[in-house]
Parts: structure tokens; sequence; C-alpha cells
């Protein structure tokens, strides 16, 4: 079943426009600006949970705690 060279030409002309689509937004995607951003929304995104936020403190806390004890010992 032969296929006419403008049909092979229209396909790889559509393959080609995909390809370039794909790899943009994988550029996009793998951006080193665009990671640390990702990155830090997450962060912020833990921090608003209460559990955590609490947890946070509290390990802060203890950490203080023990430094002021052994400095003051």
């Amino acid at each position: 079943m032969a296929r006419d060279p403008e049909t092979i030409q229209r396909e790889i002309e559509r393959t080609r426009d995909a390809l370039a689509e794909s790899l943009d937004a994988l550029t996009d995607r793998a951006n080193p600006k665009h990671l640390v951003e990702s990155g830090k929304q997450q962060v912020q995104a833990k921090l608003e949970d209460p559990r955590i936020r609490y947890a946070l403190i509290g390990v802060g806390a203890l950490i203080a705690f023990g430094l002021l004890r052994k400095l003051f010992r």
C-alpha cells in the first residue's frame, strides 16, 4: 500500500511539530528556576500545615533548651 509523498511530508511535519512542543515542555519543566520555585511552593505548603509547623516549633524549642542548659552548666 503505497502512500503519496505529500501525505508522508505532512505526517513528518506534524510529527516534527509535536516533537518540538514536547521538547519545549520538557525544557520548561527542567529549568532550574522553575524547579526552585516549585520546591519553595511545596515547602511553604507543608509549613502551612499546623501539625508540621507546631512540630518544628517544638523541635526548635527542645534544641534551644538543650543549648541553654549546656551553656549554663
